[in-house]
């Protein structure tokens, strides 16, 4: 059983980032990932918003993070963690996988979310082709064309007005009969002119290569109705990978976000979070700046022990 001062759980922009930062410091590190290096980041399929690139595709970012943190740490892909267990020893946690069992003095959880779906036909068809669920990534894409903003929440609203300013013609859809978010959001969408559609859930999402329609249904006389669209958005929150955060009986939020301070620690100590999984704005940039904190925070408490 190989021994790390620190094992970052994840590989994605922040996990990768906190893998060069402790690195660099002189701690043995080790990145071990479920999937391949990147996690939901691979699907961006072109950046604009990610300073030093005018435009790039996210696994191509991801590939040239990949191969600079492989510099200064280990990689383990496709290899999925399965239980952390703490312990009074000098490397205080033991990470067991599908694969193998590893001992560290610190950890630093960077499990990520996903995208919480609608469950409707078409939606997984058309993912890339006019399904996004990021605004700041694909909006730019949809300038002058009809869309759907599917949500009620401050993040739908707050996309929809992005979107809308980015010149597309956004329409809100709703299930509910009046939004979630803040009442501001809501006066903004009034001020800006964005259409709403309230009690309508989407059944279906239809197209040819990309995304023509989508199938709404009356949540209340169960009518449906198929309206001309070429994009659909989708911001009806993010499913928190914390069962990891849960098995060290770390804090959480009401949504299931771990709850970190300034230095990204946990009320667990030597244990650290970053990005997605926990509370706070999911933006790549975001994550790799954590990803930094970390590694710092983590390697200082070290030094400190």
């Amino acid at each position: 059983m190989e021994n790390y001062d620190i094992i970052i759980i994840g590989a994605g922009p922040g996990g990768l980032t906190a893998g060069i930062y402790a690195g660099r410091q002189g701690t043995k590190t080790l990145i071990i990932d479920r999937d391949l290096a990147g996690g939901i980041g691979r699907e961006v399929p072109e950046m604009e918003n990610y300073p030093g690139f005018d435009n790039i595709s996210g696994l191509e970012l991801i590939e040239k993070m990949k191969a600079q943190a492989t510099k200064n740490c280990e990689l383990h892909e496709m290899e999925e963690v399965t239980e952390i267990i703490k312990t009074d020893e000098e490397y205080r946690f033991t990470v067991k996988t599908a694969k193998d069992s590893y001992k560290s003095k610190s950890v630093i959880l960077a499990t990520g979310s996903s995208h919480r779906h609608l469950d409707a036909m078409g939606e997984e068809e058309f993912k890339g082709k006019g399904v996004s669920y990021c605004a700041t990534c694909d909006g730019f894409f949809f300038s002058g064309r009809d869309i759907i903003m599917v949500g009620g929440g401050n993040s739908a609203l707050q996309e929809a007005l992005y979107l809308k300013n980015l010149g597309a013609n956004v329409t809100i859809v709703h299930r509910r009969d009046e939004f979630r978010a803040q009442k501001h959001l809501q006066n903004q969408i009034k001020q800006a002119g964005i259409p709403t559609i309230l009690n309508a859930t989407v059944e279906e999402i239809k197209g040819d290569m990309l995304v023509e329609s989508v199938v709404l249904k009356d949540t209340q006389t169960g009518n449906l109705t198929e309206n001309p669209v070429n994009g659909v958005f989708i911001s009806v929150g993010y499913i928190p990978h914390s069962e990891l955060a849960k098995q060290l009986e770390i804090d959480l939020d009401e949504t299931g976000h771990i709850i970190i301070d300034k230095q990204q620690k946990t009320n667990v100590k030597y244990v650290y979070a970053i990005g997605d999984v926990c509370v706070g704005l999911k933006q790549w940039v975001v994550a790799c700046g954590e990803g930094a904190v970390a590694a710092t925070s983590a390697f200082e408490d070290l030094q400190n022990q």
